[in-house]
């Protein structure tokens, strides 16, 4: 008998059952005897025991499926080691309940913190695969994560509708696009929007080359200017600040986000009127993308081939579009960023897209 436990963690995505039902269709399809545990609401559900028996029937008809059918919630790697509010070890709590269920291996999925936890418990003995989902795309050791492209598309369609009612009044608009601290998202939904602008966390902006880009386009003849901004967005001389004094310039911000900051500074300097959008949390909603179906598939595929020849500890990555096993101890807690020298930026550039650098 083969005993596997999962569980989703931290934000969701378009695609966690698409990749929960790649390992269960993986592991049936070469096991007679096998009980998969799907924990409910992450890491909670491994620290409280709330969990259930999944059937095949539970993975049927999931593909198409956005969010999580386990459930998730965000439980902060930095208090692992904390006890709850009631005095109970955590992390000795998630042992407990893997030993109770006497699980031969369990399935994480889940972005960086949800991966750092995941190494924890592989330091502790437990027998781990993680599968990389988050649609920041931030995860060091794979070339891309689950999510990712999903939400490249629904980031792109708001850019796209937003090109026609700011060419129908001659506006400047700022799109806010998710990615917390990177700017993959951004970077790529503001390439296939379109953007004129695309503002990153990685390239810090100067607000004047911001403003001259507008009114380099003005002067020729667009009536109208779009731009695709990170929501870690930063400026050059906020980027100059420490982390407590940056964090306590924004606590005193009367602007609910960056990108209503700079959409007051440009109306200052420009004496129009600028339009934020923010499509928000739509950017994880939804049905995966054909692509994120396929990659899930393969993920999956590869992480019950790795849970039969009992190959533990890993992430399942792509590198250069083949599956791999990276050891979880090389990638946990290491972020990819978008590299300001990257081709596609300097591709991007050339194209005329202004980085506000």
């Amino acid at each position: 008998m083969l005993r596997v436990g999962m569980l989703t963690s931290g934000g969701d995505c378009q695609a966690l059952n698409a990749a929960m039902r790649g390992v269960a269709k993986g592991l049936s399809s070469n096991v007679e005897e096998l009980e998969i545990y799907g924990f409910l609401d992450g890491y909670k559900g491994l620290i409280y025991g709330n969990y259930r028996l999944l059937s095949s029937s539970d993975f049927s008809g999931i593909l198409t499926k956005g969010g999580t059918i386990l459930g998730s919630s965000r439980q902060p790697f930095k208090l692992m080691r904390t006890p709850d509010a009631n005095g109970l070890d955590k992390v000795e709590a998630m042992k407990q309940n893997y030993y109770k269920l006497n699980l031969d291996c369990i399935v994480i999925l889940g972005g960086n913190g949800t991966q750092k936890t995941a190494n924890l418990l592989r330091e502790e003995g437990l027998n781990v695969i993680h599968l990389p989902k988050t649609i920041d795309n931030d995860i060091f050791g794979t070339d891309v994560t689950f999510g990712f492209q999903s939400a490249i598309n629904i980031a792109t369609d708001a850019i796209d509708c937003i090109h026609t009612t700011a060419a129908s009044h001659n506006r400047v608009f700022i799109v806010e696009v998710m990615g917390h601290k990177v700017g993959w998202l951004t970077l790529y939904a503001g390439m296939a929007g379109g953007a004129d602008i695309i503002l990153l966390p990685e390239i810090p902006y100067d607000i004047k080359k911001v403003v001259a880009a507008i009114e380099h386009r003005t002067k020729a003849g667009k009536g109208f200017t779009i731009l695709a901004v990170a929501e870690g967005a930063i400026s050059k001389e906020d980027a100059k600040l420490s982390k407590k004094e940056y964090k306590k310039k924004q606590e005193k911000s009367p602007y609910p986000s960056v990108s209503y900051e700079i959409a007051a500074e440009i109306g200052k300097k420009l004496g129009s009127e600028v339009r934020v959008t923010v499509p928000g949390h739509t950017q994880r909603g939804g049905s995966p993308t054909p692509y994120d179906r396929v990659l899930c598939t393969r993920l999956g595929a590869e992480g019950a081939k790795a849970i039969l020849e009992k190959d533990f500890g890993h992430m399942i990555a792509m590198v250069n579009n083949e599956v791999r096993r990276v050891p979880l101890e090389n990638v946990a807690g290491k972020l990819k960023t978008v590299d300001p020298n990257a081709q596609i930026v300097k591709e991007a550039k050339l194209t005329g897209i202004s980085f506000g650098d």
